[in-house]
């Protein structure tokens, strides 16, 4: 961001203050990687401990997926209503306490129960993470620290599925010491968000402009700040559901949730039983396997953290799919080809996801108004989660079925209508205001409004 002083700090401090928030955001997103792959590495663990048959197996993969369909919409609807700063707070605590519990519970339908309520927080962490970060983040390098929300979330996804493989391979340790682990970066996550403040953006929707000129001039440069991010442009309006679905915003919501959820859909499916879908391709060691299609995702969402401002939201978004479908569509049509065939497949496939995935941070803030922006946010990830809770579920009993071959290739198809659909609707909103661009039209003609 450009140098702007504030009457009571420095450029510097500010500079501070935006990175405290970035890393408070981001490690509550990467809080669901982290959760995802522990359990998709504990869960054969899990079913053989607990006897789990196929259905109760693929509820047990689905179901922090199916509490963030549930919680994420609640809680974007409670965040544009009362404001970013409480559930920022709230849920983190809550995350702490399940993890603990989901370790602990005897029965299988208890430890259904609380990672329902865990994919519940999970989905407040997405509402309420994406859009104060994006409300107090300068235009400029806007996305590139949206886009560390999910380098986060693939980076968290890798080191659980590393650490897990240690503790459960190497140390010999339960399943449940796997999921424990999770609590100690939701801890570090609460401490980081100590004192924060309320977004501005927030309140100036809310007509309460001097909370709002109180924070800026604390936390970000003052009147700079203010006319250099248009924050005068903010008015006060009704949200709600009712909002995100006027006209005005329905077009934005349903690019939302169609985009989001074509990319997701195929990642959770494939990634929550990596290791089951490996050893059914015959491949050697599905453990290395699993590790280095991940670290490839890791890999392709820091590139695309990288890039982003450079390349361009359109162009990181279409291109990716039709390279996925590719790739997915070698597999599902070569499912007996060469071990090392498939897993460059799979990590291709998981490179562009992750460089791609950057974009359901950074496209549900940018094009909705501040007014619906977390519950659009919630709608989306809601959206996303139907699918991907789908794909979870019926993934094992599909490969049990019909075989991995035609499962790839349905993933294939996901991803071909994910590129359809945003060939004609993805706007191109580098480098400019969160004002304008939640005003401007969908489709390539929005990079010219």
């Amino acid at each position: 961001m450009s140098e702007v002083v504030s009457p009571s700090g420095t450029g510097r401090q500010v500079r501070g203050f935006i990175r405290r928030l970035t890393l408070a955001c981001a490690w509550g997103e990467g809080l669901d990687g982290y959760d995802l792959g522990a359990i998709s590495v504990t869960l054969p663990l899990i079913t053989t401990a607990l006897g789990l048959s196929p259905l109760e197996a693929g509820l047990i993969g689905a179901s922090s997926l199916i509490g963030i369909f549930v919680g994420a919409p609640l809680a974007g609807l409670l965040t544009d209503r009362f404001g970013r700063r409480t559930l920022f707070t709230v849920d983190i605590g809550a995350l702490v306490v399940l993890g603990i519990l989901q370790a602990v519970v005897p029965e299988w339908w208890q430890l259904l129960l609380v990672r329902v309520l865990l994919g519940v927080a999970i989905g407040a962490e997405y509402t309420v993470g994406a859009a104060m970060l994006a409300e107090f983040t300068p235009a400029k390098g806007r996305g590139r620290r949206l886009s560390a929300l999910l380098v986060c979330w693939y980076g968290g996804y890798l080191v659980s599925v590393v650490v897990s493989y240690a503790m459960v391979d190497l140390l010999g340790l339960s399943w449940r010491w796997v999921l424990a682990t999770g609590v100690l970066p939701a801890v570090v996550t609460a401490l980081l968000r100590i004192g924060l403040p309320e977004s501005p953006r927030w309140l100036l929707s809310r007509g309460r402009e001097q909370e709002a000129r109180a924070v800026v001039d604390d936390r970000l440069g003052g009147r700079a700040y203010f006319e250099q991010e248009e924050l005068g442009d903010e008015q006060q309006r009704d949200g709600g559901y009712r909002a995100l679905f006027a006209p005005e915003n329905r077009r934005r919501a349903l690019f939302i949730g169609v985009f989001w959820a074509c990319n997701v859909a195929p990642y959770f499916a494939i990634f929550t039983f990596a290791p089951t879908v490996l050893k059914s391709l015959d491949l050697g060691n599905e453990t290395v396997g699993t590790i280095t299609v991940n670290a490839m995702a890791a890999i392709g969402a820091v590139v695309g953290m990288l890039t982003i401002e450079r390349v361009g939201r359109r162009r990181q978004l279409i291109p990716p799919f039709w390279a996925m479908a590719a790739a997915l569509a070698i597999v599902g049509f070569w499912a007996g080809a060469p071990g090392a065939v498939i897993v460059a497949c799979f990590a291709v496939f998981s490179f562009l996801n992750a460089l791609q995935g950057n974009l359901t941070a950074v496209y549900p803030i940018e094009i909705l108004p501040t007014e619906v922006r977390s519950t659009g946010v919630g709608f989306g990830a809601a959206c996303s989660r139907v699918g991907a809770a789908a794909g979870t579920f019926l993934l094992p009993i599909g490969i049990a079925s019909v075989g991995i071959g035609p499962c790839m290739l349905v993933a294939a198809a996901v991803c071909v209508v994910g590129a359809l659909v945003c060939q004609r609707m993805a706007p191109e909103t580098t480098g400019r205001s969160l004002s304008a661009t939640s005003a401007a039209p969908l489709g390539a003609a929005g990079a010219r409004a």
